[in-house]
Formats: C-alpha cells, structure tokens, sequence
C-alpha cells in the first residue's frame, strides 16, 4: 500500500533565532535573505545578501555560490527560507540552514 502521507525527510536544520545568530557570525558563514526586493529594503540582517525565491533566476543565482561555505536563510515566516533550504540541498549545498520563525520572530536589531 502506498502511504501518501509519509514526510520527506529534510536535507537543512532548522535554527531559532538564538542559534541562527550565533552560527551567522561564523567565518564561513553566508546570510541569504528570500524575500522581495521590497521587503529586504524594509529591514534586513546585516550582512545578508539578498536573493529572491520567487524570481525565475534564483536557481541561476544560488548555482554560482561556493559549495563550501554555511547558508543562513531567513525570509518573514520561515516558509520561503526553508523552500530555499530544500532547493540549495538539492543542488548540492550541504549546510543550509533555515531561521525557523523568520525575521518576524528576530529579536535582534535589522538595519
């Protein structure tokens, strides 16, 4: 019997803000912010660089970036961020991972 409901396992951590904000300051840390161009203009980490999940170049975009470094991905719920999350492991990414909560839940200062 098939078991349609049955999860697939994630490839990417879900972080808190606590321990994404320790791991983002990490020397070979890279911060991707997902959301629109609009939004990242509305408040981002600092540092974050920001590439647009739903723009039709993002694959084009994240296949350019070294393999070897630790994403931290944030977009406003988590949601996003953690798509990106899925789609970075699929091309390869080994350590991605995602602010579970999103920038909504950080409580730390965005510039």
């Amino acid at each position: 019997m098939f078991n349609f409901f049955r999860i697939k396992p994630k490839n990417y951590t879900d972080l808190y803000c606590e321990e994404f904000n320790k791991g983002k300051n990490a020397k070979d840390a890279v911060i991707i912010d997902v959301r629109s161009a609009g939004e990242f203009r509305s408040g981002k980490l600092k540092g974050a660089r920001n590439i647009d999940i739903m723009s039709s170049n993002f694959k084009a975009q994240i296949q350019n970036l070294p393999k070897d470094k630790k994403y931290y991905i944030y977009c406003r719920s988590g949601n996003r961020s953690g798509q990106a999350c899925e789609i970075m492991s699929e091309m390869g990414f080994e350590h991605t991972y995602n602010m579970a909560g999103g920038i909504m839940s950080w409580p730390y200062d965005v510039v």
